[in-house]
């Protein structure tokens, strides 16, 4: 049995040396040795998600905890990347650090920076640089406004990122009202397309034409799409999880109910909920 890395090693590093005894082909894990990046890749998502629920619930316990899952998970990566020949844990602080040096020259240098709006001026214009410098070494491939924004994310955040970038060039419309306008569109279109058959690509092109100009709302609005729906995901399990509670102490199930007596209670749950 391999001997545990000792508590006196800086916290950092014995982490690394946890995570490299649990990747040792000989005496590791064997669920940890045959893991890739493909099979790490969905928890790495998940708990980041897990690290903005902590913060969404205020929960600085499970704040801490969800960190340090989600740390594990840039050291599991970092130690496969390692086993490979492709970099270490060391490279990818050190990137990190020069990225935030050069991404913050109103902090290390002597640009101003006055508010927080200048800030992520400056942010996204050295962004846009390092873009155009990373297509000129690969070959000089033409450098899009939309590059960088990648197919990984979220659905509901890769449209908010996707149109930030182009409103940087100016196609975006000058506020929200015209953006109702279009949602009222949109709804026409999918009316018709239902009418029309309900083709079902046809359904779900212009349902996530829909959703995309939402997102488009709430961007103008300055509210954070996503954000917004996991806040009134929320709410709704509040509340159903309520309206399940009130049946309950009676001896009665959703599932038993109408939908109109489901309806009357479910409204009844908001009026308490508000006070009224």
């Amino acid at each position: 049995m391999s001997k545990t890395p000792s508590p006196e090693l800086p916290s950092i590093d014995r982490l690394l040396a946890i995570m490299a005894q649990l990747r040792d082909p000989e005496g590791g894990c064997p669920w940890d040795v045959k893991q890739n990046f493909a099979t790490i890749a969905p928890y790495t998502i998940e708990e980041a998600y897990e690290v903005a629920d902590a913060i969404e619930q205020n929960d600085m316990a499970a704040l801490k905890d969800e960190l340090g899952d989600l740390l594990l998970q840039v050291v599991f990566h970092a130690r496969m990347a390692e086993e490979a020949g492709h970099f270490v844990f060391a490279d990818v602080a050190a990137a990190i650090g020069e990225k935030m040096i050069s991404r913050h020259p109103h902090v290390f240098d002597d640009h101003r920076a006055d508010t927080a709006e200048d800030v992520k001026v400056t942010w996204e214009e050295q962004k846009a640089q390092e873009r155009a410098a990373k297509a000129a070494a690969n070959g000089g491939a033409p450098v899009s406004a939309l590059d960088g924004v990648t197919a990984a994310l979220p659905a509901l955040l890769r449209a908010e990122k996707l149109q930030k970038r182009a409103a940087r060039v100016r196609f975006d419309w000058p506020g929200a009202t015209p953006v109702f306008e279009k949602i009222e569109e949109e709804i026409a279109e999918i009316k018709e397309a239902m009418d029309q058959g309900h083709d079902p690509d046809r359904l779900e092109d212009e349902v996530g034409d829909l959703l995309f100009v939402v997102v488009n709302l709430a961007r103008h609005l300055k509210i954070d799409p996503e954000s917004a729906l996991r806040r009134t995901n929320a709410k709704f399990e509040r509340r159903f999880r309520a309206m399940e509670s009130k049946l309950a102490d009676t001896g009665r199930r959703a599932e038993d109910q109408s939908l109109d007596a489901l309806e009357d209670l479910w409204q009844a749950v908001k009026r308490e909920e508000r006070g009224g």
